[in-house]
């Protein structure tokens, strides 16, 4: 091949990376290249290892080696961008205990622990150390995609890795969720409030518990983030532009609006992958514990599947693991009217 192995890695990030901004220029060996122009530098380069079937089987592990590395570096950052806020991602060799040490000497903050445990159930320990082990698993994605069509230039790389990596990140978002609503019970009955339909007096109220111990972020669904309306004589301009052209206020009564993201299950779009009707606030405090650890264990494993019908997709394994650490100046705020029904 006219790249060198770790070059064509390089384009293969550069091009996956790519996706996020298609109309944007690119730097690659000192040379700026669309989207477009990236795609068509990759096909080809891939094309000298795998352009007919005998090549393909020659060169398949180095391909698949070079889609795994990819992932690798792209994945936990992703993951880590979207959940910056309340969230600390690390990544571990395999074999590794992930290890998470907590933050001590505030008082008031009873911690405990969301966990998996057996059958896949979250269960809640109380801490009695100073470190706590983050189980893993292994989550799968696939690309539904023959790799001749990417060959053949009717499907791009940045298009192959992005519903690689929106399949395991999607697996992320609900084993967050899930952990976080396993923990609700476990927090002080003044922490938690249920309302058919959004109230503010007692949404405010968790709120003024939650600010006590620092600066407070509202995690939450957009559905229920609109219904965070400000006062009719505090709107700002400011609110004004939010609402406009966000759908909802960036900050709400001195503590700032972060979205969960969220996804369908299903094609049809009609069954969402998180509840919209919770509502996370979530404080800072004095040592800025973040209350959600995901952990990534070890190397991504990229196979492929041969179907029925000869067709072939590119299916890819990913062993991570979450953890809640909450305590009980966080608290956890529902509006029934939103929520998900079985």
């Amino acid at each position: 091949m006219a790249l060198q192995k770790h070059e064509l890695k390089n384009l293969m990030l550069a091009t996956a990376k790519a996706y996020q901004a298609p109309t944007a220029d690119f730097s690659f060996n000192g040379t700026k290249l669309s989207a477009f122009d990236l795609n068509d530098t990759l096909r080809k380069e891939l094309n000298e290892l795998a352009g007919d079937i005998n090549s393909y089987r020659r060169n398949q592990l180095d391909i698949f080696e070079l889609i795994q590395e990819t992932v690798d570096e792209l994945l936990p950052s992703r993951v880590q961008n979207t959940y910056a806020m309340f969230a600390e991602t690390r990544q571990y060799a395999q074999g590794d205990k992930p290890i998470f040490k907590r933050k001590t000497g505030k008082a008031r903050a009873r911690q405990f622990v969301t966990r998996v445990g057996l059958a896949g159930l979250y269960e809640v320990f109380k801490l009695d150390s100073t470190s706590f082990e983050v189980a893993t698993s292994a989550f799968g994605g696939a690309a539904q995609i023959g790799f001749e069509e990417f060959l053949d230039g009717l499907v791009d790389f940045s298009e192959l890795t992005t519903i690689i990596m929106e399949g395991l990140e999607d697996a992320v978002y609900a084993e967050v969720t899930k952990s976080l609503i396993a923990s609700i019970e476990q927090l002080p009955e003044a922490n938690r409030h249920v309302d058919g339909g959004f109230n503010a007096t007692n949404f405010d109220k968790l709120l003024n518990i939650a600010r006590l111990d620092g600066q407070v972020t509202i995690l939450t669904s957009l559905e229920l983030a609109s219904k965070l309306v400000m006062p009719a004589d505090w709107i700002s301009n400011e609110d004004k532009t939010d609402m406009r052209n966000q759908g909802y206020v960036g900050m709400y009564k001195g503590a700032q609006v972060a979205i969960l993201p969220q996804y369908y299950l299903d094609l049809a779009n009609t069954e969402l992958g998180v509840d919209p009707s919770y509502a996370w606030l979530l404080p800072s405090g004095a040592l800025g514990e973040k209350p959600v650890k995901i952990a990534f264990e070890g190397q991504t494993i990229v196979d492929e599947f041969k179907n029925y019908d000869r067709s072939r997709e590119i299916q890819v394994y990913k062993k991570f693991g979450v953890t809640t650490l909450m305590t009980n100046n966080i608290c956890v705020y529902q509006d029934t009217n939103l929520a998900l029904r079985g």
